[in-house]
């Protein structure tokens, strides 16, 4: 940002803070990594005292189909009257001061990177803690009154879920038999309540007592209580722990704490269906964030990795469907296929180009292209395996969908769909997992590690 707009910005700051009743000099503005849809900023407010402050800013452009900030500012306050850990709400604007919708909170102090909180000793006593004070947080949070935040949306998350795969040219027979299963096994929804959306590790802000503030509140919206407990227990949001409830506890203490804290009891099968929806939900994300790389629309290494992480998602919601063990892998045939380039093969030259990136660019760089050039280990790490497993796993693929009576994965998406294959689902669930399994020993192995 040029020098005149970054001292705009301040002015304007101190602007909307002294109209909330804050009188002070901005310092130190610094901003952070944002999401798609909002930046975020931190920095002090010098007045009597120091006060350290974090700003998130709607970008321009951005379409939200959230609360708004106004609503989230809303939310957040309910929430903290009822006991939920939240930062400390102190200004928000609806875009007439600081030109985009805006809010502004206190800063915590601790830690929200997932890996850290599941990993390091000095966050063992919040760990031992996190999955009940999450469950309470979440009892509490589906108490807010829906009337302090009148942009609330509701709407069906299924259907909502099928208007997305259908807008993706992409066909994924898993997500069909997973969208099929759930419509015909919906659980009753006695229930509308204000739901967070996002309720996960990562957007809760954890210090060493535990949880110390529930953020990003800009996906809440009416719907059934128990879709917050289900996306809890997305194995995604475990990052590599075996324990399903947040990778820090079992599915019977969240929803045994959920209930001690005043949230009505939950039927565990509820709970699986929403859990496979969740599934599925990240799943179609995953799918939306590459199409944005492929369209041109943002070209990123990033997002043309996190693509092959669908098939992450296909394979939790092909297991959390009835139907048995899933298949193993294909047998693989002994020898290398002749390779009419000669030496270094496709394979051994992918092979150096990733370990000069992983050995020479990750060590020479820093903060984002360090990142990226981890993510791009990743994805040659991927095309490695590819070029190795391909002759095994295409003719295999081939076979499975020919003997189903089917040319191509479209094909079987759209009988799946019209319910032409329900006389036999578990033969088709077993078929559609053998491929999904072929993607994931290709995109990541250890996804395929027995989960609880």
């Amino acid at each position: 940002m040029p020098r005149g707009r970054d001292d705009e910005l301040v002015g304007r700051i101190e602007a909307l803070l002294e109209a909330h009743g804050l009188r002070g000099a901005v310092d130190g503005l610094q901003r952070l990594s944002g999401g798609a849809s909002r930046e975020t900023w931190a920095f002090d407010l010098v007045g009597e005292a120091r006060l350290p402050l974090i700003l998130q800013r709607v970008r321009s452009g951005t379409v939200s189909g959230g609360p708004g900030m106004p609503g989230e500012a809303a939310l957040m306050r309910a929430a903290a009257g009822l006991g939920v850990p939240v930062p400390n709400v102190v200004a928000d604007d609806g875009g007439e001061v600081l030109g985009s919708p805006c809010i502004v909170t206190a800063r915590l102090d601790g830690e929200t990177i997932a890996r850290k909180l599941l990993r390091d000793d000095e966050w063992s006593t919040a760990r031992s803690r996190l999955v009940g004070q999450a469950g309470a947080a979440l009892a509490a949070i589906h108490r807010i009154d829906p009337a302090v935040a009148p942009a609330l949306k509701g709407g069906d998350q299924l259907d909502q879920l099928r208007q997305m795969l259908d807008g993706f040219d992409q066909p994924l027979p898993a997500f069909e038999l997973g969208l099929r299963w759930l419509d015909a096994h919906r659980p009753p929804s006695p229930r509308t309540t204000v739901v967070h959306g996002d309720f996960r590790l990562g957007n809760l802000f954890v210090d060493h007592e535990g949880l110390a503030g529930v953020l990003d509140w800009e996906l809440a919206h009416l719907g059934d209580p128990v879709e917050d407990l289900g996306w809890y227990c997305v194995r995604a949001w475990r990052f590599g722990s075996r324990l399903p409830a947040g990778g820090m506890g079992t599915r019977e203490e969240l929803l045994a704490a959920y209930a001690a804290a005043g949230g009505e009891a939950v039927d565990p099968e509820a709970l699986r269906w929403w859990e496979l929806l969740g599934t599925l939900k990240w799943g179609l994300i995953c799918v939306l964030q590459a199409s944005v790389h492929l369209s041109g629309a943002s070209r990123s290494v990033e997002l043309a990795t996190i693509g092959r992480r669908v098939c992450e998602n296909e394979w939790d919601v092909l297991g959390l469907l009835p139907g048995g063990d899933l298949p193993g892998p294909e047998p693989r045939p002994p020898g290398t296929p002749a390779d009419l380039y000669g030496r270094p093969t496709a394979g051994e030259l992918v092979e150096a180009v990733r370990e000069w990136v992983d050995d020479d660019v990750r060590g020479a760089t820093e903060g984002r292209v360090a990142f990226h050039a981890r993510v791009a280990v990743n994805a040659l790490r991927m095309l490695e395996r590819q070029l190795a497993l391909a002759p095994v796993h295409e003719p295999a693929h081939r076979r499975r969908l020919t003997e189903l009576g089917h040319d191509d994965d479209e094909q079987l998406a759209a009988a799946i769909r019209a319910g032409r294959e329900d006389h036999r689902l578990p033969e088709v669930r077993q078929a559609v997992a053998a491929s999904v399994r072929a993607k994931l020993e290709v995109a990541n192995p250890r996804w395929l590690e027995p989960d609880v």
